[in-house]
């Protein structure tokens, strides 16, 4: 789906095609397109009408881009990644937002889960400030949106591990290895998409590119600020999964050593009467119990318990019990 907005004479109108002349910066227009999950012939737009590179437009048709930014005659060609809120409220599951800005106008390019596109779009017609200022403004806009909406996803992130490690000390089940390793490919996720974006808006903040003023490089540092910090979120996420996993499979090994322990000390400890039944259990008589043949069985059992008593006494002492 194509949505075509310009804005002119301090008006913000949606149009359903372009006119060529709106592409030239002395015209005081500021257009934007947006393409949601384009089709072949409506990429035709960026290819043909926008007359964008070809690589570049490949790399915009494409499903998985790192983030980037390059520079073509003209133009900044722009990947970023987005949360996808599509993705059942779980993980950092990201979709590619492509960016092509230029003198006075911006075309987006996405998979229809843009949240903070869509909310934008919804927005222009009612506010024309939007895409008064122009179309770099316009694009700080997006790029910040996308960043804050990460900020939520991290912090139901950061209430999962907690509740892991409640979970690790208060009942270590083997399946928790399962959900450790599955935050863990999250907080990478993070990491692997974060830290290239980080890169890409420490560029446009460092005014590597003539299109951005020292004003929106300002708003940019803003941006690459925020990047960081989640940046060292991940870093520090990525440490505490691996001392929960550490601290769960010492736990898991603890428990089954104190089985082991309990079994062996059981074992130990029944050696002794099963000895004892061994050799008086046979059918011969004992004549030097006192009390003869008919007092062995009390015997034996007296024996036994004292055996045991002790043994248990001995295991009490060293603190095996």
């Amino acid at each position: 789906m194509i949505t075509i907005f310009v804005h002119r004479d301090g008006k913000t109108e949606k149009v359903t095609s372009i006119d060529r002349a709106w592409l030239n910066p002395a015209a005081g227009v500021t257009l934007w397109v947006d393409l949601a999950s384009p089709s072949i012939p409506e990429s035709l737009i960026l290819s043909d009408t926008m007359a964008f590179h070809p690589l570049s437009v490949e790399d915009a048709m494409s499903e998985v881009q790192y983030p980037k930014v390059e520079s073509y005659e003209g133009y900044l060609y722009v990947v970023l990644h987005g949360i996808d809120f599509a993705a059942g409220g779980r993980g950092f599951k990201t979709h590619d937002v492509d960016f092509f800005l230029g003198p006075g106008y911006l075309v987006t390019v996405h998979d229809g889960q843009a949240r903070s596109i869509t909310d934008l779009l919804e927005h222009c017609p009612r506010n024309p400030q939007i895409m008064a200022d122009g179309p770099v403004p316009l694009f700080h806009r997006i790029v910040d949106m996308m960043v804050d909406h990460y900020r939520p996803e991290i912090d139901k992130l950061e209430d999962r591990l907690d509740e892991l490690e409640k979970a690790i000390f208060d009942d270590p089940t083997p399946a928790l290895v399962r959900e450790i390793l599955d935050e863990k490919r999250d907080v990478s996720s993070l990491r692997r998409v974060t830290t290239p974006q980080r890169d890409v808006i420490a560029r446009l903040a460092r005014r590597e590119f003539v299109d951005i003023s020292n004003e929106m490089a300002f708003r940019f540092r803003d941006v690459y600020d925020h990047l960081v910090r989640i940046a060292d979120d991940g870093m520090l996420f990525q440490d505490r999964i691996t001392g929960m996993l550490d601290a769960h499979l010492s736990n898991v090994s603890n428990r089954l050593n104190e089985v082991m322990k309990v079994l062996t000390l059981v074992a130990t400890i029944f050696m002794p009467p099963t000895l004892l039944a061994g050799i008086y259990g046979m059918n011969v008589e004992l004549p030097h119990f006192p009390g003869g043949a008919t007092a062995q069985f009390w015997w034996l059992s007296g024996i036994t318990i004292v055996v045991v008593v002790l043994m248990l006494a001995l295991f009490r002492r060293k603190r095996w019990v």
